[in-house]
């Protein structure tokens, strides 16, 4: 089976290196790095209503096992502006053709120069691909696997805060007062830990509760030619619902950190990012809730891409590596001993082959592992097509 999958590998590899037509102009300006509510909201073409999409259909096919082909989410993109400061950018996303949710539905004031105040369901700004996460703007069929266990990408609540720039000293910056993770039901189910981390509590707009504010903040440096820094900050507790939040172990406080930072020289680009979150309290929820939650996660990679065509093409084919290490179980406390395959790696090798503005063909291989003795994780090859407009 390895050697089927290496081969149909090699075979589209070939296919794309034969393949010309016109690149994709999105990712093209390395200091622009926008995404989809930053074009609409800084649009200036005079037009009121602003509609857009991203999608991607995947196929993934692990060692040894079935393929899986899905359409991972079609996101319609819906903005107004009411005048020249004040507006509104929505994203209704269908995931697996069959699920629908509200991914951000925010107000934009601009009340002075480089100063924004915002207002609704929105991006927790932390990390690289929770805020651009559109896939023409990354490489890989899947986005990292630290952007799904560590950072609960996409995490998005409901919230309030200010964005802008300073551009003397080639910085930009947001600050949001938001709703916390849940982390326990009614009935005393603990819906974070394990496996997944934080990713179960995340309460998406839906009728959220919050009896305790979390503050979230974000700096990015862009005074170097190419490339873009970004230092994020999260720290708040967790919620539960009215009838259990009294209870000792109900919920969690959280600190997180973030390091990350994107360049681009020509034909070359790299990016990395690391996250650390120190959660307290655990002992008490895992007591309560029988869960595995630990009280430390982390996880750090490192990509490097090349545009193997010149770069006098208008089209783009990057061949790409990234290799990640994440673990949530860096620390655990109490009698919780740590889960030697919560403590992952992964290398992720492969080609994007941007066709036209907009429009990407991917294709990758994935070499899948942990630090449990005798893990059975099976690598995957993955292909995909991804649209934004």
């Amino acid at each position: 089976m390895k050697k089927v999958t290496l081969a149909l590998m090699l075979g589209f590899v070939s296919a794309l290196s034969f393949s010309q037509t016109i690149g994709d102009s999105i990712t093209q300006d390395s200091q622009i790095h926008q995404n989809s509510a930053q074009r609409v909201i800084s649009a200036k073409d005079g037009n009121a209503v602003t509609l857009g999409a991203y999608g991607e259909i995947v196929y993934n096919q692990p060692e040894g096992d079935n393929g899986k082909l899905d359409v991972h989410r079609l996101v319609l993109l819906l903005g107004y502006q009411f005048n020249d400061k004040v507006q509104f950018f929505s994203e209704i996303e269908i995931e697996h053709v069959e699920e629908v949710y509200v991914e951000q539905a925010f107000i934009n004031y601009n009340v002075a120069n480089n100063l924004n105040l915002r207002a609704g369901l929105m991006l927790v700004p932390m990390g690289i691909i929770n805020e651009y996460h559109e896939p023409t703007t990354f490489n890989g069929v899947e986005r990292p696997g630290m952007d799904r266990s560590i950072i609960p990408t996409t995490w998005r609540e409901i919230g309030v805060g200010l964005s802008g720039r300073v551009n003397s000293a080639s910085l930009s910056y947001q600050a949001y007062v938001f709703n916390g993770f849940k982390s326990t039901n009614a009935d005393g189910t603990g819906l974070i830990g394990g496996s997944n981390g934080l990713r179960g509590g995340r309460q998406k707009g839906i009728e959220s509760t919050v009896n305790k504010p979390n503050f979230s903040a974000k700096v990015d440096y862009y005074g170097i030619l190419g490339l873009r820094m970004g230092l994020s900050g999260y720290v708040g507790r967790t919620q539960a619902d009215d009838e259990i939040d009294h209870l000792q172990g109900a919920d969690v406080g959280l600190s997180m950190v973030g390091l990350d930072a994107r360049y681009v020289f020509k034909r070359f680009s790299a990016r990395g990012q690391f996250i650390y979150a120190s959660l307290t309290d655990t002992e008490a929820y895992n007591d309560l809730t029988g869960k595995d939650l630990g009280s430390a996660l982390s996880g750090w990679y490192a990509e490097a891409a090349y545009n193997l065509l010149p770069e006098d093409k208008e089209h783009k084919l990057d061949l790409f590596a990234r290799y990640e290490k994440f673990n949530t179980h860096a620390d655990t406390d109490g009698a919780l001993v740590a889960n030697d395959s919560y403590n992952r790696d992964e290398l992720t090798m492969g080609l994007s082959y941007h066709i036209a503005p907009g429009v990407v063909l991917k294709g990758d291989y994935q070499f899948l592992d942990n630090a449990a003795v005798g893990n059975d994780v099976n690598n995957q090859l993955n292909f995909g097509v991804g649209i934004w407009f």
